[in-house]
């Protein structure tokens, strides 16, 4: 039975009109969380109206706030993708902070291996090295649950925590730079090898690369056969298995490219915004892509308007600090109450599609 009334809530979703049914629960929860966020600043005599103008100016009010948000916005969109994507195989991975670790320190051990790369193949490279390590580091966790039936959120959360303490190992150890006295980090990239802005914008490529990989990622799991086939295995497993869909490689696969998109994140933040890989990385935008990604349900273009709002609720931080006194994480407040606020609504929906069905089914046999 229960099988039956997923089925149906899987055709109820995709039917029309269902992008402003699966929006929903998003912008309750935005609403629910902004509310609470009221009440916690109303605890410490602020004004949340106040609260709430300066974080909009922090974030949109000014052509810096607006190149302040997409910088944090590019980061968050490949980190979501490496949940949204395992997502449409039915697996919950929340390991991007570990896979943009390993990300980052691949592509800054670029600068120790070859030194003298050419400028042309250096930024390719560092790209592809993060994608690799990264993509490699989730698909492991893909691994253990096909293989083996770990569970992919507990896989993917301890081999982030075993990838952040081998990121801090080798960064503290192999590869320090011997100059990095207060502050461990790997050689500094070479000055030619530093990724710049866009052309009118104080914004480093990695925006527009994670914008056209939410795209790509889109068109592929709506017009390809492969994505379609990743869908079905979202879906209802068995039935995949049933139709003959090579599901082990599918659900890998996706793991793979999730964590690839992670690890360019990480190779982009060292080679536009660190110059090397250091602890300055582990600013948790890994677990702020979860939020992105689940706000955005797991749609990779809703991913790109999700990571720039969340990027500005970040980038107003410092804004709030300096006029009202407050401190820079009560953003993250705001940020925790979104999440909260969403899976909770997340349940309140799937109750009551699960009582609709219930209650259509029982209409019909009295019919």
């Amino acid at each position: 039975m229960s099988e039956l009334l997923r089925e149906r809530a899987l055709v109820l979703m995709r039917a029309p009109g269902s992008f402003a049914l699966a929006a929903l629960p998003t912008l309750l929860a935005v609403c629910s969380a902004l509310a609470m966020f009221s009440l916690f600043l109303l605890a410490q005599d602020v004004s949340p109206l106040e609260a709430l103008r300066l974080m909009f100016k922090g974030a949109f009010g000014s052509s810096f706030a607006w190149a302040n948000s997409l910088q944090r916005a590019a980061p968050l969109m490949l980190t979501a993708l490496c949940v949204a994507l395992p997502a449409r195989a039915g697996l919950v991975v929340i390991g991007g902070e570990g896979a943009l670790a390993l990300g980052g320190l691949a592509a800054g051990s670029v600068a120790v291996m070859a030194p003298s790369l050419a400028v042309k193949a250096a930024v390719p490279l560092m790209v592809l090295m993060g994608a690799l390590i990264g993509g490699l580091w989730i698909a492991f966790a893909g691994m253990l649950r096909q293989w083996r039936g770990v569970n992919e959120t507990i896989g993917s959360l301890l081999l982030s925590y075993l990838g952040i303490a081998l990121f801090n190992h080798l960064v503290e150890g192999a590869l320090r730079d011997p100059a990095s006295l207060n502050k461990p980090s790997t050689l500094p990239l070479p000055e030619s090898w530093m990724v710049g802005a866009m052309p009118g914008l104080e914004v480093h490529w990695g925006f527009a690369f994670g914008a056209a990989a939410c795209v790509l990622a889109w068109i592929f799991l709506r017009w390809s056969v492969p994505g379609f086939a990743l869908n079905v295995v979202g879906g209802n497993v068995n039935v995949a298995r049933l139709v003959g869909l090579p599901v082990d490689r599918l659900v890998i696969g996706a793991c793979f490219a999730g964590g690839a998109a992670a690890g360019i994140a990480g190779a982009f933040e060292v080679a536009a915004v660190q110059g090397s890989a250091n602890a300055s990385l582990l600013s948790g935008y890994g677990y702020a892509g979860i939020l992105v990604a689940f706000a955005a349900r797991q749609n990779p273009l809703a991913v790109i308007v999700c990571a720039v709002l969340v990027g500005g609720i970040g980038a107003s931080g410092s804004l709030l600090q300096r006029r009202l006194g407050l401190p820079d994480a009560a953003t993250l407040v705001l940020q925790g109450l979104i999440f909260a606020n969403l899976l909770a609504w997340e349940a309140l929906q799937g109750r009551l599609a699960n009582w609709q069905l219930r209650l259509s089914s029982l209409g019909a046999r009295d019919v």
